[in-house]
């Protein structure tokens, strides 16, 4: 499944520190049992804005993920909440098929 959001910077933070956060983050909660890997894209025209894309084996693998169990995640998280503003955009299956070039 993945889990998709918007992060939009505050003024005062950048993208560039966010992103690092992110991947240290990232790192040790890739460690849970079902993480399949999490991308940042750029908005384009809107430097301050970021798409976060998490993949997972499941839903339930992904609700049963624990941010708390590390102290570094738990605080890069905290730091994150006072300077990003999150729109969850949606969790979504994995498709049952895929329209691809060539596949057709």
């Amino acid at each position: 499944m993945k889990f998709i959001f918007e992060v939009r910077v505050k003024p005062g933070f950048s993208v560039e520190e966010y992103a690092r956060g992110w991947v240290e983050a990232s790192e040790i909660i890739q460690q849970s049992e079902g993480a399949k890997g999490t991308y940042l894209h750029r908005k384009i025209g809107y430097p301050d804005t970021v798409l976060a894309i998490a993949h997972w084996e499941s839903k339930a693998h992904r609700d049963a993920k624990d941010d708390t169990r590390s102290a570094r995640v738990k605080a890069i998280l905290e730091k994150h909440a006072k300077v990003v503003e999150v729109t969850v955009i949606g969790e979504y299956e994995e498709p049952e098929w895929q329209a691809l070039p060539g596949t057709m």
